[in-house]
């Protein structure tokens, strides 16, 4: 694998992970430079003791909490991403923009623990792969989804 190719098929996931550490595009710049300069480094090192995904979160992860723990600052809003269908009309289109947006919000009210299981969930990891990319146990990723599902829950009954 090729550095230019996770570049290409991770793009989208690492820019919602740099969100989630740094507040001002500037930050989140560097940030993003900062992710992708250790990833060029340690590719190398991969020997495929995990999946490339976990691989590629673990990184991204560890530099976004580096870059918080220095700036203070791991409170920021994810990038929106447009996932509009041509088949729907502007009505829907609006209230799914909306819907992101309060996913996005709730997400980022959560402490930090807890927004780094749930992102990472909902970025398609498995429990297991959350684990590896977090250097936690399965039981403690189980806890802290749980519990992060059920703030977000409530933080969501007000949107719908």
């Amino acid at each position: 694998m090729d550095f230019e190719t996770i570049n290409r098929d991770y793009a989208a996931a690492i820019l919602r992970t740099v969100s989630l550490y740094a507040r001002e595009p500037t930050e989140r710049d560097d940030l993003l430079q900062e992710i992708s300069l250790a990833l060029w480094r340690a590719l190398p090192s991969f020997r495929g003791d995990c999946s490339l995904k976990t691989f590629v979160f673990r990184i991204a992860h560890y530099q976004g909490m580096r870059f918080a723990l220095r700036r203070r600052a791991a409170t920021a809003p994810l990038l929106e991403e447009e996932l509009v269908s041509p088949e729907d009309g502007p009505e829907q289109a609006l209230i799914d923009k909306r819907g992101r947006k309060a996913l996005q919000d709730a997400v980022c009210a959560l402490p930090l623990a807890y927004r780094q299981v749930a992102s990472l969930s909902l970025e398609g990891l498995s429990n297991q792969e959350i684990a590896a990319v977090l250097g936690i146990d399965k039981g403690n990723v189980a806890v802290r989804l749980h519990r992060a599902k059920q703030s977000l829950e409530q933080r969501l009954k007000a949107w719908r």
